[in-house]
């Protein structure tokens, strides 16, 4: 392509708005002129570019990197218009159709806002009308239907918990909640020791499963609190590999109980910045 016909498709574009990225991805998909790449994509290729970037603004907005988080945010867009460029060209659906969704879902699930019902409710009750509209709009579907496959385990454990926990399947209390959490912890030292691969998974799974009931009853998010636990790993591990090149070392020319040691400075040094 030379540079005046290159010149030419991008002055022809709109010039700036929703309308110029919707016309830059119909450009990138056309089968003639368009990006070898992106003609050959499909939902399912995409897939996982838009569970990436959702992930990516979930870190920059942990990290607090505003600077990070509007490209973030404009990558998750283009997500949202590619596949609505794939669905126009399938004849499913167009970008337009997908605004008018979300603003009628919008619009229905805030009747206190568009309607006449009263604004005089706490944001926690207004989580439950938002629960309770969601399941008329689901109708005679199960329960569980509708929990997307593809969360991360922690949070589809999270949202699978609270939609049983709303028809009344639930624990009463936290302290039944701990009971359940020693009970698959010994499951889980029994399985290591007698049961195959397969069970341990199971029984692992299930401890973990409990774990993120224990979270939900406590009101903590299980996916952000091993985020955080995560972070702090990763924090704390840096320390010990610093400390260790200060000696000309690295982890591989050190030991456990050297690392153990140091392992505590840096928790010891965490807890003094509190």
């Amino acid at each position: 392509m030379t540079q005046s016909r290159l010149d030419r498709d991008v002055t022809d574009l709109p010039p700036s708005g929703i309308d110029r990225l919707l016309a830059i991805m119909a450009a990138l998909r056309d089968p003639k002129a368009g990006c070898p790449w992106d003609i050959e994509q499909t939902f399912a290729t995409i897939a996982p570019y838009t569970l990436e970037e959702a992930h990516e603004v979930a870190d920059a907005i942990d990290r607090q990197a505003w600077g990070e988080l509007k490209g973030e945010l404009g990558d998750l867009l283009f997500q949202t218009v590619y596949h609505a460029q794939m669905a126009t060209e399938a004849g499913h659906f167009t970008f337009a159709d997908v605004v008018a969704a979300i603003s009628d879902k919008m619009i229905t699930r805030h009747p206190h806002v568009f309607g006449s019902e009263s604004r005089d409710k706490t944001a926690e009750q207004q989580t439950r009308d938002w629960e309770a509209q969601k399941a008329r709009e689901r109708g005679t579907q199960r329960t569980l239907d509708g929990v997307a496959q593809s969360l991360p385990a922690l949070t589809r454990a999270l949202k699978l918990q609270n939609r049983a926990a709303r028809v009344g399947f639930d624990w009463p209390s936290t302290d039944q909640v701990l009971d359940k959490l020693v009970e698959e912890a010994r499951e889980v030292v029994e399985a290591r020791d007698t049961l195959t691969h397969t069970a341990l998974t199971e029984e692992i799974g299930d401890l973990l499963f409990v774990m993120a009931n224990l979270a939900r009853h406590l009101k903590v998010d299980p996916e952000a609190a091993l985020r955080a636990a995560n972070q702090k790993f990763t924090r704390r591990f840096a320390r010990i590999e610093d400390w260790l090149a200060e000696q000309g070392k690295t982890p591989a020319d050190s030991d456990l109980a050297e690392m153990d040691a140091l392992w505590n400075r840096a928790k010891a040094e965490d807890k003094a910045q509190v």
